[in-house]
C-alpha cells in the first residue's frame, strides 16, 4: 500500500503501518497493545494484518488546571506518571496540585479499566514480543507513560509504532525501546489530527468493540 498524507482514517493507517511491522509477523510471542482511545483502531488493523492478538493500554494526558488542553505529563493505568518538569515549574504549579490532577485522571482510568476487562484478563506480556500503536506521536508524554507500563511487565522486546510522530517526541521515545516504526515524520508536525482525513473521537464502546471482535 502506497503510504499517502493525510492518512483516509484510522484503519488504512494501521494497514500502511503493519506493512512496515510485516518482519514481525511470524513471531509467535507477538501481541499487538492499542493506546487509548485513538491507537486502538490503529492496533486493531496491525494486529489482523500480523495474526496476533490485540489488547489495550489505558493511558490519560494530566491538563494543566486553568488550561486542561495545556499537557503537563500524562499517566497509564498502575499510576505510571510521566511529567513535564520544566512546564510545571513554569505555571508555579506545585506537588499537591500535580498529584490531585492525577488522582482525579486515576479514578477515570480505572473506569476505563474495568469498562474493557468485564470479560478478559489483560494478556500476559511476560517475555511477549509487544508491539505498542498510537495514532500519532504528537508529544513523548503519552507514550513514555504507556512505554514504561508495558516495561513493568517484564516483555522479551517492546516496538513503538506510530503512522506518523513529531521528530522531537520520535526522538525522545525511541531510547525507551528496542525497535521503533514510523513511516512518516512530517516538518512542520502540527497535530495528530492534521495528518488524518477522517480523525472521529472514539468511545469506549468502540474501545470494547474492537476488544472483543479480535478475542
Amino acid at each position: 500500500m502506497k503510504l499517502g498524507l493525510p492518512y483516509r482514517d484510522r484503519s488504512e493507517a494501521g494497514r500502511i503501518l503493519a506493512e512496515k511491522l510485516a518482519d514481525y509477523g511470524a513471531r509467535t510471542d507477538l501481541v499487538v497493545l492499542g493506546l487509548t482511545k485513538g491507537g486502538v483502531p490503529v492496533a486493531a488493523a496491525v494486529a489482523d494484518a500480523l495474526g496476533a492478538p490485540l489488547d489495550v493500554v489505558v493511558v490519560a494526558k494530566l491538563g494543566a488546571p486553568a488550561q486542561p488542553e495545556l499537557e503537563i505529563g500524562a499517566i497509564a493505568a498502575d499510576g505510571v506518571r510521566v511529567l513535564d518538569e520544566d512546564l510545571i515549574r513554569a505555571l508555579s504549579l506545585p506537588p499537591v496540585a500535580v498529584d490531585g490532577i492525577a488522582r482525579r485522571e486515576l479514578a477515570d482510568l480505572e473506569r476505563c479499566e474495568r469498562f474493557y476487562r468485564s470479560r478478559h484478563a489483560a494478556l500476559d506480556l511476560r517475555e511477549r514480543t509487544v508491539i505498542l500503536v498510537d495514532d500519532g506521536v504528537a508529544t513523548q508524554l503519552s507514550m513514555l507513560a504507556a512505554l514504561r507500563f508495558v516495561r513493568k511487565q517484564a516483555p522479551r522486546q517492546v516496538v513503538l509504532a506510530a503512522p506518523v510522530a513529531a521528530a522531537r517526541a520520535l526522538e525522545l521515545s525511541r531510547h525507551e525501546v528496542d525497535d521503533c516504526v514510523c513511516p512518516a515524520v512530517p516538518e512542520p508536525f502540527f497535530s495528530v489530527a492534521s495528518w488524518y482525513w477522517n480523525f472521529p473521537l472514539i468511545t469506549d464502546a468502540e474501545v470494547t468493540r474492537l476488544l472483543e471482535m479480535r478475542r
